[in-house]
């Protein structure tokens, strides 16, 4: 039976910074908002990343109506290959959003046929029982949007990632009119975006980087890199148009960088001379002080360009002395060692590094704690549901709403997976289905669970031991014990680890039992925690020579 209860149920973003997606259903019918991916933690090893558990979309497959995106930050988009798998709906976005979606299914294409409809700011359309205007916001690329979903229970407004820029690089700044426009119509819920919400006062405008560029650019007497976000176009822009003004040329380096810029440029959203960008290739070996590389890598991943540089790995160019390297991102939460370790590594290697900490060569783009208030003044919700956010941050975005008058009772804070139900004008907490993690690793979509990923961190703290008990078909007391390590121990020490298992093993064989193999276990783990205090993966084998 369908249900004309209005439910929201967010599969990511709620208790972390990535993954963001949320479903809406009405009446037997489902709209999905957004469908992105998140970093892994430095702990979960060897994982490429992490998609949200797509279980209950799955199971109402044939119900999805429309996918909306409202912007291509991979935080939003990372995942939509995987969920047109099985999802055979209608994709919405703004023309520089759907370029960088086609970008990424042709580099992995779905099991269905990808059906993408430009959905430009401002306008409205009708998707199913969902009436949906799209509104312009500001954030850290052009082309964003955020949603006004009118349905039968009620509107609800979604505003994507946002900050109030009076002064942003695009000159299109957010769409006041329209939020004020859904607080006179009577907004029942507002899902907003909490990443910066323990921050005070306003998120700086993204013209404050032009000083900080200036000033850099004016210094550097050699190669300038900059680092970034292959998606934070405005920024591109910003390098490129400082790099004007100072007579260098501007090459880009890697392959997301590549694709996103020939995409921006074929739409309109960059303007660039053809006579001020080269090649890569070309501009190493220009002048030092003639070129400006922008390259990925921002987040110190090992296998971007800047992630090469800094171990020393890259194949086409290295870092030299009077090289600047300019970071212009922040850490995403649980990134921050790998940044850090790759400034250290380039200081090391000789560069000057320029980063956020230094100089402001990155704004977020984000609203800050006054936006926040600003937001719930203009829209005046009936009811707040923070998004996009660690539980510290939607709990800061909270205790806002109830500084500018909301009642406790009227915010909802809750973890993926929780279904939020309204029904006559009221809010209800509903059933929990799966909103865990999904992890990607290589071509391996979940197929990881965590007792996978917590066995690789002990294979990487503690390293693997194998041992092996060869036993005489003659004799059984006639025995021989082999040791091999990896990651454990020296082979000076692995020698010493030997003498002492026969001990031990010398005693077990006076009175064998059946089950010798989990007895040679046992007593090599406790032999092995003895000898050195450290519990490595333990493989241990009992077979007869022939």
């Amino acid at each position: 039976m369908k249900s004309k209860t209005l439910k929201i149920i967010p599969l990511g973003g709620l208790g972390e910074v990535g993954k963001n997606m949320t479903v809406y259903e009405y009446d037997g019918q489902i709209l999905i908002v957004d469908a992105g991916m998140m970093f892994p933690n430095n702990n979960m090893i060897g994982i490429d990343y992490i998609i949200p558990d797509f279980e209950y979309v799955k199971q109402h497959a044939n119900q999805v109506v429309g996918i909306l995106i409202t912007h291509g930050h991979e935080d939003h988009i990372g995942a939509i290959s995987y969920l047109l798998d099985f999802v055979d709906a209608r994709v919405y976005g703004t023309p520089l959003t759907l370029g960088l979606i086609k970008s990424k299914l042709n580099r992995r294409k779905p099991l269905n046929e990808p059906k993408l409809q430009t959905l430009n700011a401002g306008e409205t359309i009708q998707i199913g029982p969902f009436r949906v205007k799209s509104f312009h916001v500001s954030h850290s690329m052009p082309d964003c949007v955020g949603y006004g979903i009118e349905t039968p229970a009620g509107l609800i407004v979604q505003t994507g990632d946002y900050k109030f820029d009076h002064t942003p690089v695009d000159g299109w700044p957010t769409d006041y009119a329209t939020l004020a426009d859904f607080a006179q119509r009577g907004v029942l819920a507002l899902l907003s975006d909490s990443t910066n919400a323990v921050n005070p006062g306003w998120t700086p405008s993204e013209k404050v980087i032009e000083d900080a560029f200036n000033k850099t650019f004016a210094q550097a007497k050699g190669r300038i890199i900059i680092a970034t976000f292959a998606s934070l176009i405005s920024r591109v822009q910003q390098a490129y148009d400082c790099a004007v003004r100072f007579g260098r040329k501007v090459a880009f380096g890697g392959t997301s960088m590549l694709d996103n810029m020939a995409i921006a440029q074929e739409l309109g959203y960059v303007k660039f001379d053809p006579s001020v960008i080269v090649p890569i290739e070309v501009a190493l070996t220009m002048p030092a002080s003639k070129v400006v590389l922008v390259v990925t890598g921002s987040q110190g991943e090992p296998l971007s360009i800047l992630g090469r540089l800094a171990n020393g790995t890259n194949k086409k160019f290295s870092i030299t002395q009077g090289d600047t390297v300019i970071v212009s991102s922040y850490p995403i939460p649980g990134n921050e060692e790998s940044v850090y370790h790759a400034i250290n590594k380039l200081m090391e290697r000789g560069a000057e590094v320029i980063y956020g900490a230094i100089a402001p060569v990155h704004v977020s783009g984000h609203p800050s704690q006054e936006e926040i208030k600003l937001l719930l003044h203009l829209t005046r919700p009936r009811y707040l549901i923070p998004v996009h956010g660690e539980l510290r941050m939607l709990r800061m975005q909270a205790q806002l709403a109830r500084e500018v008058g909301m009642k406790e009772n009227d915010i909802a804070i809750v973890e993926n997976g929780r279904v939020i139900e309204f029904s006559n004008g009221q809010m209800k907490l509903g059933e929990r289905i799966p909103g865990g993690y999904v992890f990607v690793d290589g071509s391996i979509v979940g197929g990881i669970n965590r007792e996978t990923i917590q066995e690789r961190e002990q294979l990487s703290n503690d390293g693997v031991l194998v041992i092996d008990l060869l036993l005489s078909p003659k004799d059984i007391k006639d025995w021989d014990l082999r040791v091999r390590s990896r990651g454990f121990v020296s082979e000076e020490d692995e020698a010493d680890l030997l003498k002492a298992l026969k001990l031990r093993v010398r005693k077990l064989m006076i009175s064998p039992t059946n089950n010798l193999q989990k007895e040679l276990e046992n007593a090599a783990r406790n032999c092995v925690y003895d000898e050195t205090r450290r519990q490595p993966v333990i493989f241990a084998t009992v077979a007869y020579t022939s």
